[in-house]
C-alpha cells in the first residue's frame, strides 16, 4: 500500500470513528520482540498500520548488505501476522511524511525508544497524536540476531 493510498483509507476509518494506530521501522530481520510489539501497538486502538522503510532507506539506515529481505517480503510477511491491519512501504528515513499522512491517535514505538527519542515525535504531536512505548522490554535486537547468526556460521565453518 502507498502512502497516498493508506492516507485515503484512514480518513475513511477516522470517519467511521476509527482509533488509527502506527507504527513503523525496517522490520529487516523479523524476531519475537517485532510480533509482541506490533500486538501491543494493536491493542491501543482499532486499526494498526505498520510503516516499513523503504530498501533504499533501510540501507541507509543499518549500512551495506541490508537489508537482508526487501521491501515486498517484508510486506508480506508483516500482513500476515495477525494484529496488523495495513502495511505501508514509505522511503524516507523517518516516518515523518507518513504521520502527517495518516494522523495516527497513536503512534507506537518499541522500547528501545522514549517518548522523547522518538524521531517522529513533534510531527505526531503537531497532528493530534500521542506517542506511546509499547512491547516487550527484553533486548530482542535485530543487529543481535544478526551478529548471532554471524558467529554461529563461523564457528560451524
Amino acid at each position: 500500500m502507498t502512502v497516498a493510498e493508506a492516507a485515503k483509507l484512514a480518513d475513511r476509518l477516522r470517519t467511521d470513528g476509527k482509533r488509527i494506530v502506527l507504527a513503523n521501522g525496517c522490520f529487516d530481520l523479523l524476531h519475537v520482540g517485532h510480533v509482541r510489539y506490533l500486538e501491543a501497538a494493536r491493542a491501543l486502538g482499532d486499526v494498526l498500520f505498520v510503516g516499513i522503510n523503504g530498501d533504499a532507506a533501510v540501507a541507509r539506515l543499518k549500512g551495506a548488505g541490508r537489508p537482508l529481505m526487501p521491501a515486498a517480503e517484508r510486506t508480506e510477511v508483516l500482513g500476515a501476522l495477525r494484529a496488523v491491519d495495513h502495511v505501508v512501504v514509505f522511503e524516507e528515513d523517518t516516518a515523518d511524511a507518513l504521520v502527517a499522512a495518516l494522523r495516527p491517535a497513536i503512534h507506537a514505538k518499541g522500547t528501545d525508544y522514549t517518548p522523547e527519542t522518538v524521531p517522529e515525535r513533534d510531527t505526531v504531536r503537531r497532528c493530534g497524536g500521542k506517542v506511546v512505548i509499547v512491547g516487550d522490554p527484553k533486548d530482542h535486537a535485530t543487529r543481535d540476531a544478526i551478529q548471532t547468526i554471524v558467529e554461529r556460521f563461523a564457528r560451524a565453518r
